[in-house]
């Protein structure tokens, strides 16, 4: 069976001067035009090709050589090569770039953008590519607990956190109480699994567990101090938003920082300051 999208090796069944038809086995009368710049050179007919299938510009099944950078079944990351009003067009290899209608985009995109997606094929039968890979990821990693790991976001949600597609293959999870700093869709992250969920999806943090932690944070208060010319306008008793705007970091985080800080004498806390000493 022809399938659009897919790695096909096919026999070539008629020569005609614009390229040669490839068809499967018995089913010649169900074949697809392989243009003539494609054909390699000495092709006869019962030669088998292996080429690539998708619609051209006209909407007609055809095939190619060229092989593109996303299969059906693949998340890969791509570049937009251009935008439009009804969506975006991405690099993958192909003389005619796969079209990302703005639905299946989980944020908006601009030329440049780099990103995961997956192929899939529309009610027209045409190849397209989405953002939302979340059901095109494999929960069969061979991470576990405390492994790091590298990844794309792919996707942002401020009840559930940020997607990651690891390995561009396994899906996994960054939990609000674990993001950290400003994440966006597109961003290549490394991090570290702190769960494995039954169903073998990961969760993931991209920070050190607490012991590691504390020395990089206690360096990224004394530099949020001298920014303050050496006193700090609020203590580790500032509120929760106050911190993580100012420090992306936790409330527990901050004061085991500090902690750390005043243990070592680096630092005194006075009634509404930190002070370097």
């Amino acid at each position: 069976m022809l399938e659009i999208g897919t790695i096909q090796n096919l026999t070539v069944v008629k020569k005609v001067d614009f390229g040669v038809y490839l068809a499967e086995p018995g089913e010649e009368d169900k074949r697809v035009l392989l243009p003539a710049r494609q054909v390699p050179p000495q092709t006869s007919v019962g030669d088998q090709i292996e080429v690539f299938l998708y619609k051209d510009s006209s909407d007609r099944l055809i095939s190619t050589t060229a092989r593109p950078k996303l299969l059906l079944g693949e998340v890969v990351e791509l570049t937009v090569a251009q935008t439009a009003k009804m969506g975006a067009f991405l690099e993958w290899g192909l003389e005619k770039d796969l079209f990302l209608p703005f639905k299946e985009q989980t944020r908006k995109v601009k030329e440049g953008d780099r990103f995961p997606v997956a192929l899939y094929v529309d009610k027209s039968g045409r190849l397209c590519a989405t953002m939302k890979v979340y059901h095109y990821l494999r929960t069969d990693s061979p991470y576990h607990k405390d492994d790091r790991v590298s990844g794309c976001l792919y996707e942002i949600s401020r009840q559930f956190g940020a997607f990651v597609a690891v390995d561009n293959q396994y899906s996994a999870l960054i939990p609000p109480k674990e993001m950290y700093g400003e994440l966006k869709v597109g961003d290549h992250v490394e991090a570290r699994v702190v769960r494995v969920h039954e169903d073998g999806k990961l969760d993931l943090s991209v920070r050190e567990k607490a012991y590691l932690q504390i020395e990089t944070d206690a360096e990224k208060v004394m530099k949020l101090i001298d920014s303050f010319d050496g006193v700090l306008p609020f203590t580790d008793k500032a509120s929760p938003e106050v911190i993580r705007r100012e420090l992306a970091m936790s409330k527990n985080e901050f004061k085991r920082a500090v902690g750390n800080l005043l243990k070592n004498g680096r630092i005194e806390i006075t009634e509404k300051a930190i002070r370097r000493i």
